[in-house]
């Protein structure tokens, strides 16, 4: 029965998903003033070819959907999150794949410094978990006028990791629509298959400008890389497409005769639906991560048939271990119904050791401001038991999915699988927050500790410039909590909808659980062409 209390919930969170597809928004409609520009040069935009590569009805979870949001402007209103690139997990020719397809409606497709965490970040994920990696190409490169050479350095890890996803038998596949040049250039180099697109496809070291500039040749764009010579002459490129639709289809029609699921069994996971609608997370989670809530109210919405097995219920009680499925994944939920005190680390360290022992998955849902302090928690072996959750998390070999469902501060956040810890996938809810801790914890410590230092000095402290300090350093760590801000910088895998938290648990065990499953065919320097 809804309660007043559900409805507030519920209208807080839909504005906090309101103003997360808003942002998401932006970088499609800047693609889209293009789209004329597209159109004259015979071409599908980035959306259009991504919605031709995969199959229609299957599902598609976008990964870093914010990335580098204000963190190419600190301006709220002009940052464009997700700009110059579109990439995921997603089904082509009916198998699992890492797709990454250029933006070049924004920017030329040029790579910003966030877009390069996030292409490095979706290469991660594809070698863990035994994906082909698609890429469309079409991009300007790196934007030389912001041009810092931290990123150049470390842009060359993008051509590594197609080297090492080649070598370990994983297909890569590179669709050239348009221009890729300079470093870009060994996007289609790096990769085992090449499709290009006549008149459009362009690869080379340098483009017309610099050779001139470099070497004073005048040369065409078109014999430097066209599609056509590569295809012809230099052999770079294995299959020649009319248009990008054209390419696409050849695409898929590759992936299709490499017969990539031919050793994988095929078997229909039968489960129960949570008898709690997941619809209703938006109810009875409040927005406010400071107010609390009952996990198993979240649990029960997630899990099949909203079945669990409490380990150790009246131990640590805060701290919950929960044995349950998840779309007939059995797994191991970790979840906050507080602070972790010294009984509730010391029994996430059981729960996490034996469920790595039983193969069994985990899944850590954050709500928690972190670890207890205080001489009793101290006494009582906080760190020890803590230093021990931590460990046990850091070497746990099991598929570790973790959601940011409230707050995830301190090292709690270390204990619960953040980003520093690997997980397999980890997102966040729009109105989750996390970060070493709140901002109204940080301002009151530094009031502390200047008014400790003043009395030191045997002077009176200054209220108004400390209630100026606190202010500053409230603004300062909350505007950093805010998911938003960090998915801008690659600490999390996207923000998503919680009514979506099901299924996206759900879409990441399987693909875990299939990589498991797979047998690759490595070699030692993957495949070199010709």
């Amino acid at each position: 029965m809804a309660t007043d209390e559900h409805t507030a919930n519920r209208a807080a969170m839909e504005q906090a998903v309101a103003a997360l597809r808003a942002l998401e928004a932006r970088a499609a409609a800047k693609s889209e003033q293009r789209r004329d520009r597209f159109r004259e040069r015979g071409q599908l935009t980035p959306r259009e070819r991504l919605a031709r590569l995969l199959d229609p009805g299957m599902p598609f979870l976008r990964l870093h959907s914010l990335a580098g949001y204000l963190a190419d402007t600190g301006d709220a209103d002009a940052s464009i999150p997700g700009s110059t690139f579109i990439g995921g997990i997603g089904f082509v020719s009916g198998v699992r794949c890492m797709v990454v397809v250029d933006d070049s409606g924004i920017n030329a497709g040029a790579l910003s410094p966030m877009a390069l965490q996030a292409a490095l970040s979706m290469q991660d994920i594809a070698l863990r978990q035994k994906l082909p990696f698609l890429h469309l190409v079409e991009s300007a490169g790196a934007n030389l006028m912001n041009y810092k050479v931290e990123d150049w350095a470390h842009g060359g890890a993008v051509f590594r990791n197609l080297a090492r996803l080649s070598a370990a038998g994983l297909p890569t596949i590179a669709v050239l629509h348009g221009p890729s040049t300079a470093g870009g250039a060994y996007m289609p180099g790096m990769s085992d298959y090449v499709i290009a697109v006549k008149k459009n496809g362009m690869a080379a070291l340098a483009g017309a400008a610099l050779v001139y500039a470099a070497t004073g040749e005048r040369a065409r764009d078109a014999d430097l890389g066209g599609a056509g010579m590569h295809a012809t002459v230099s052999g770079l490129v294995e299959y020649l497409a009319e248009n990008d639709a054209h390419a696409i289809a050849m695409a898929r029609k590759l992936m299709a005769r490499l017969d990539w699921n031919r050793d994988m069994e095929t078997r229909q996971r039968r489960f129960a639906a949570p008898l709690l609608e997941p619809a209703t997370l938006a109810d009875i989670v409040p927005a406010d991560p400071r107010e609390p809530y009952d996990a198993h109210e979240l649990v029960s919405r997630l899990v099949d048939g909203s079945q669990v097995e409490a380990f150790k219920p009246g131990f640590g009680p805060a701290t919950l271990c929960l044995q349950a499925a998840i779309h007939g994944h059995p797994a191991g939920i970790l979840a906050n119904n507080g602070p972790i005190d010294p009984d509730g680390a010391a029994k996430a360290t059981h729960f996490i050791q034996a469920c790595d022992q039983a193969g069994m998955a985990l899944v850590f849902l954050n709500n928690t401001t972190g670890y207890m302090v205080g001489t009793d928690y101290e006494r009582a072996g906080m760190i020890k038991h803590g230093s021990k959750m931590i460990q046990a998390v850091a070497n746990a070999s099991v598929p570790k999915i973790t959601l940011y469902a409230g707050a995830s501060f301190g090292a709690g956040n270390y204990g619960m699988c953040g980003i520093a810890f690997e997980p397999d996938f980890l997102f966040a809810w729009p109105t989750s927050r996390s970060g070493v801790m709140g901002g109204e914890q940080a301002a009151r410590t530094m009031s502390v500790v200047a008014r400790a230092g003043a009395a030191r000095r045997g002077v009176e402290p200054d209220e108004a410039q400390l209630e100026r300090q606190e202010a500053a350093i409230r603004a300062l760590f909350d505007r950093q909590s805010s998911p938003f801000y960090t998915s801008g910088r690659i600490l999390d895998h996207g923000v998503i909808d919680p009514r979506d938290s099901r299924k996206v648990i759900a879409f990441c065990l399987d693909t875990c659980m299939e990589a498991r499953a797979r047998r690759l065919r490595p070699n030692s320097f993957g495949v070199a062409r010709i």
